[in-house]
């Protein structure tokens, strides 16, 4: 795994700011264009627990700008939270997951760790398990998950 920082996206960084208000951030936000059609997926994050309620206000509040930004073209909006066991699919993703339960698989082991998610940088992240805390390079990491059984 690597972490790769976020490329500056327009649409994005135009959405982020409405998700913030309400309380939430953006994830990932995956666009496909097919004959005039453009389907928008977007992952929000919310501390505690993120329902349907919540996505229901994102889409609310995100679907205006996201028509002005494709304008005339059918457009079809899916706004979900990550799940209960997404796959963290870049290091820089883990910045979200602070205080989470996550679990790791490592190359420099063969096996998994997982704990509470303490920090995450540029370089690693940092488990606290049961008994000690590990910090992991994100080199050694070749998958990640969140775990909510390691939630507190």
């Amino acid at each position: 795994m690597r972490f790769t920082p976020r490329k500056p996206d327009p649409l994005f960084d135009s959405l982020e700011p409405v998700a913030r208000g309400l309380g939430m951030s953006l994830v990932e936000l995956v666009l496909f264009r097919h004959k005039g059609n453009v389907q928008v997926r977007i992952v929000a994050y919310k501390k505690g627990n993120m329902g349907v309620d919540d996505c229901s206000r994102l889409h609310q509040a995100l679907l205006p700008r996201l028509e002005l930004a494709f304008p005339n073209q059918d457009l079809y909006v899916e706004v979900s939270s990550p799940g209960i066991e997404r796959l963290i699919k870049d290091g820089a993703e883990f910045a979200h997951y602070i205080g989470r339960g996550v679990k790791c698989f490592r190359t420099d082991t063969s096996d998994w760790s997982s704990g509470i998610l303490q920090s995450a940088d540029e370089t690693g992240v940092v488990l606290k398990g049961q008994t000690e805390s590990v910090a992991l390079k994100y080199e050694v990491i070749t998958k990640a998950r969140l775990d909510y059984l390691q939630e507190v």
